[in-house]
């Protein structure tokens, strides 16, 4: 089936979601006293975890224990958990059969590892697009932010550009997938044959990707993948670095401790190859469980049907979004680039107070603020005059989302543009909400 074909099919289907999600009937209360399902529009900074997930936890916890070393039968089942959903991560992003799976807390998590286990003499490359988790970590090396151009399909030639100038030993290229802010698709084949021609490595960020598309860093050649659990339907505090092995086995181990050593006296440690190197402690078996169950559902949907839900619904979204004024969704390469499922709307009210009413007054979930991508952010709105960091309304989903939801939400934002908050709000703790908030708080 071509994508054209299941994007069709997706649109007869789509008042129900590819996948179900846990929530995805949860009434919310509102502040007007009534009550709400609850429309979740945030998935590119939480998504909801998996059905499948959840129920694959929950027959693993009789059978958690610790791993590696127990002498119990529950230690051998989950040390065996967890050799399992290294290999089924592996699958997952095409791996190679040499490359290693460490399992870290989220992508933030995973870079910073990635960024602590380069060789000193190397150079980073990055844009100056990408989200703070993939600007920060390097900054203890010799990094370099490059400009992103306007057309997609320069972004080799910058690369290529800088390459040229680069005279350390060793050159790495860390680049997103997929930006969390307008969700536009980055053209990492492109990069890669780049990278490839001057001799340095490429690391992906794909926690926005991972959720949308699938990834083969095999056939693309990337050197390094990472993403994050949370956002891909799997929120139990894991994340991932699949890569090459070497750098990671000549670096100190990023977290010293036991289950990272083979033997240790006061005064030194024989430190053991990665993963184990790198996973310090004890790991968070339920948390590799999770994402590896979510990588087998995402993977026994297709990801041409994921993409096709993704596609059915941007497009719906793109199409209703035309019937409001003064509403903009901001693009770095203009229309008709390749995206996932995340929109950021340039609004004529303050976009804190309109996620502020949608969430209050009508039950959506979207997110306000900046991102965690504050140069983009500045690059697509402006420095403010004052000098703060620009607000903007983003807009996000995924396989526990449909149509319904969409017509929701712009209906709501219609409202909101039109008539203004039907409640009072104030700033607290640098949010803007209800106030005075009336609604219950769940017993948990």
């Amino acid at each position: 089936m071509s994508l054209a074909e299941a994007s069709t099919c997706v649109e007869l289907r789509a008042a129900t979601p590819l996948l179900p999600v846990v929530g995805s009937d949860l009434p919310v209360p509102l502040v007007t006293g009534e009550s709400q399902r609850f429309v979740h529009l945030d998935y590119a900074a939480s998504a909801p975890a998996l059905a499948s997930v959840v129920e694959a936890v929950e027959r693993h916890l009789p059978w958690y224990s610790s791993v590696h070393r127990g002498a119990g039968f529950t230690s051998a089942i989950s040390s065996e958990a967890l050799a399992a959903a290294r290999h089924t991560i592996r699958g997952f992003v095409g791996g190679r059969t040499d490359d290693v799976v460490v399992f870290t807390r989220n992508t933030t998590d995973a870079l910073n590892l990635l960024a602590s286990v380069i060789p000193d003499d190397t150079t980073v490359l990055t844009l100056d697009i990408e989200h703070h988790a993939n600007l920060l970590p390097w900054r203890r090396a010799t990094v370099h932010h490059l400009p992103t151009p306007r057309r997609i399909d320069e972004i080799a030639g910058v690369f290529a550009t800088a390459l040229a100038g680069v005279r350390t030993t060793h050159t790495l290229i860390s680049v997103t997938g997929a930006t969390n802010v307008t969700g536009e698709v980055l053209p990492i084949a492109d990069i890669v044959a780049v990278a490839r021609r001057f001799g340095a490595r490429v690391a992906v960020d794909a926690a926005q990707l991972a959720p949308h598309r699938s990834i083969d860093i095999s056939a693309l050649g990337v050197d390094y993948v990472v993403f994050s659990g949370h956002k891909l339907y799997a929120p139990f505090g894991t994340g991932v670095l699949v890569g090459r092995a070497d750098w990671l086995d000549q670096a100190e181990p990023y977290l010293a401790g036991g289950g990272a050593v083979g033997t240790v006296s006061v005064d030194s440690a024989e430190w053991l190859p990665s993963p184990a190197r790198h996973e310090g402690g004890t790991p968070n078996v339920l948390g590799a469980v999770a994402i590896a169950a979510a990588c087998r559902a995402l993977s026994e949907a297709g990801a041409d049907a994921v993409e096709a839900h993704d596609h059915a619904l941007s497009s719906h979204l793109e199409a209703r979004l035309h019937e409001l004024d003064g509403v903009e969704p901001v693009s770095v390469f203009g229309e008709g680039s390749d995206r996932i499922g995340i929109v950021t709307l340039r609004l004529p009210r303050p976009a804190a107070e309109v996620a502020a009413a949608l969430s209050a007054e009508h039950g959506i979930g979207t997110r306000d603020g900046a991102f965690c991508a504050h140069p983009l952010m500045r690059r697509l709105f402006g420095r403010p005059a004052d000098g703060s960091v620009p607000n903007a309304l983003r807009v996000s989903f995924g396989v526990g989302s449909t149509l319904a939801d969409l017509d929701h939400f712009v209906e709501s934002l219609a409202a909101v543009l039109r008539d203004g908050p039907r409640w009072t709000y104030a700033i607290e703790r640098n949010r803007l909400v209800p106030s005075p908030d009336p609604r219950p708080r769940p017993s948990l």
